[in-house]
């Protein structure tokens, strides 16, 4: 049995809050971090590998697997659909292995009311202004004038459920914010119900107790 249990850290933000570049960070920071592997029905693209990139399903496998309860999470986008394949999350956590997820508001609910949802950490991240996050979106140099429009009015409805998240950070200063992320995880890891030998120890220190009476 590993010392302790695997957490799902859940990272939702309107994009260009800074989300992606933190899950790097992150990723940089402990590499016992693993970033869950989505499942799609899009094809693949130029160089990506099914087990890689993503997990790649036709229509028909993948609500099948979300009819046996094998998606953590789901949701249609685009004309595809996505999900997260419970098991190797399940198998992650149990060995210790903290998973990441890159999700919306919808995919933060359908995981903390799965049953690994007491495993699940959700942290929102929210931009200084939106002044500030139309200034991002377009100096990425990615997007045409006509998709950050898009991304702006969806932003709001993504902010708006920022009441359903354990912990909010305001992405004013990157590397502020990435220390904080890192003090919420490293503080997380050490609840109780994460940590599964913590029962037998204390078994352990019953019986000294006794043994001492």
């Amino acid at each position: 049995m590993a010392d302790r249990r695997g957490l799902l850290i859940i990272l939702s933000s309107p994009s260009g809050a800074g989300k992606s570049t933190l899950a790097r960070r992150l990723m940089q920071w402990d590499d016992g971090l693993e970033f869950s592997i989505s499942a799609t029905t899009r094809a693949p693209r130029p160089g990506e590998a099914h087990g890689r990139e993503y997990y790649f399903l036709t229509e028909e496998a993948f609500k099948q697997q979300v009819t046996d309860g094998q998606m953590l999470e789901h949701a249609h986008v685009f004309g595809n659909f996505y999900g997260s394949p419970v098991a190797p999350v399940r198998d992650s956590i149990t060995s210790g292995r903290d998973v990441l997820f890159d999700v919306d508001w919808q995919g933060d609910l359908q995981i903390r009311n799965s049953d690994l949802g007491k495993h699940a950490l959700s942290i929102f991240i929210l931009p200084p202004s939106i002044p500030e996050l139309r200034r991002r979106l377009e100096s990425r140099g990615q997007d045409s004038a006509d998709v950050i429009s898009k991304r702006m009015l969806k932003s709001w409805d993504e902010i708006s459920h920022w009441g359903y998240y354990d912990y909010v950070l305001v992405n004013d200063d990157l590397d502020a914010t990435e220390e904080k992320l890192k003090t919420i995880i490293s503080a997380e890891r050490m609840r109780r119900i994460q940590q599964p030998a913590l029962q037998e120890h204390v078994r352990k220190l019953q019986m000294e107790f006794e043994e001492q009476s």
